[in-house]
């Protein structure tokens, strides 16, 4: 786990904390929609190639950022719903 990671980590304990059953396991179920997933896909490809524009770098790095905490949240979830079993 990243450094990033670990800080993003300690930050969101506290939400964890809150969750109700009902609350975590629709976190640990997020999905992002099928337009969503071929946007982020798009702009990955054209990073990968090299090719993204300032304005598609900013926007893939905030969804980068995004899916991290969205990550770590559906880790905490997860735990959660496994303590409250």
């Amino acid at each position: 786990m990243s450094a990033a990671a670990v800080h993003l980590d300690r930050l969101l304990e506290p939400l964890a904390d809150c969750l109700s059953p009902e609350v975590a396991a629709k976190i640990a179920d997020l999905q992002v929609d099928e337009a969503m997933q071929a946007r982020i896909s798009f702009l990955a490809e054209r990073a990968n190639e090299g090719l993204l524009t300032n304005d598609e770098r900013e926007e893939y790095t905030g969804y980068l950022h995004a899916i991290d905490v969205i990550t770590v949240l559906q880790a905490k979830a997860r735990s959660q719903l496994r303590r409250q079993s």
